[in-house]
């Protein structure tokens, strides 16, 4: 997909806002929930090794029936889900100085991706440029990577809806990783509308935000976390950036020691109401533990 200006992107967000907040992004067939879980202990180290009879799932209080399970390594009498990796580079002019190191980071992230299917890069400054890459088309991801020079402002959140775009028809668990140096300067699409679109899909964010050298850091911090905490995944805001490699290292752990819930709701309404998950480990020495899953969704059938 070629780079969009603001004017374009704009008419094909109007189109992409709408699309995506009607499809139904949890449903496996007709309305199975799948839910990524992980799951930490008092000490921050990954649990892992528990079944799906270690895991109670409500939803708006009500429990649900866990009938479907998947351990990040391997299944329990299910098949497995394909994993669709999206990452998302900021290349605006601020990055000038951090681009280099920033694109081998990413580099090396790809590298040790040992289950994706494909990886969906996104650079954005002022233009969104989309492209999706087998494993077997890696050197030429790497090469778009590294070609990439810093100039422009930040279309952060167009960024982020044309990648929900991308990956509106694929199968399976989407992961995406979106690193950025600052808060959106540009874009067409506001947060709030962004916030509500990503509610709505089944996409586990990981949001990176290296805020060394803007002057509104707690605002754009707080945005960053919030779409991270929302789909389930997790947010980090590091001093240097050379402390990329130990973040994405983090983040490849986790991915290898996720949990997938699945569950066919007790509530067959169609009211496009918004519908409160909460996930517990039952576990007995593993009740203290965090657990870690979008808290709700919307419920598509009502829009």
């Amino acid at each position: 997909m070629r780079g969009m200006r603001p004017l374009a992107c704009f008419v094909a967000l109007a189109v992409t806002s709408a699309g995506l907040m009607a499809q139904q992004p949890f449903r496996a067939g007709v309305s199975l929930v799948r839910l990524p879980v992980v799951v930490t202990a008092k000490d921050g180290l990954l649990v892992r090794g528990l079944t799906r009879d270690d895991f109670v799932v409500t939803e708006d209080g009500k429990p649900q029936t866990i009938q479907f399970f998947l351990d990040g390594a391997g299944a329990d009498g299910t098949e497995a889900l394909p994993l669709h990796v999206g990452l998302l580079l900021d290349v605006s002019e601020s990055m000038m100085g951090d681009l280099s190191q920033a694109s081998t980071a990413a580099v090396r992230f790809v590298n040790a991706l040992s289950e994706a299917e494909d990886v969906t890069l996104v650079d954005f400054d002022t233009e969104v440029r989309v492209a999706r890459f087998q494993p077997t088309q890696y050197e030429r991801l790497f090469e778009r990577i590294r070609s990439r020079k810093a100039g422009g402002s930040t279309a952060l959140y167009d960024a982020i809806a044309m990648y929900l775009q991308s990956v509106s028809g694929q199968d399976g668990q989407k992961v995406l990783l979106l690193y950025t140096d600052g808060g959106d300067s540009t874009s067409t699409l506001g947060y709030g509308q962004l916030l509500k679109i990503l509610k709505g899909q089944d996409v586990l964010v990981y949001s990176i935000g290296y805020m060394d050298r803007q002057f509104r850091v707690s605002g754009d911090q707080m945005r960053l976390s919030e779409m991270a905490r929302q789909t389930g995944g997790e947010s980090y805001f590091p001093d240097d950036v050379r402390d990329l490699n130990e973040i994405y290292a983090k983040i490849l752990d986790e991915l290898s020691s996720r949990y997938t819930l699945g569950y066919l709701p007790t509530n067959p309404s169609a009211d496009g109401k918004w519908r409160k998950i909460e996930v517990k480990v039952t576990r007995p020495e593993a009740k203290k533990a965090k657990v870690r899953a979008r808290p709700g969704y919307f419920e598509p059938g009502g829009r």
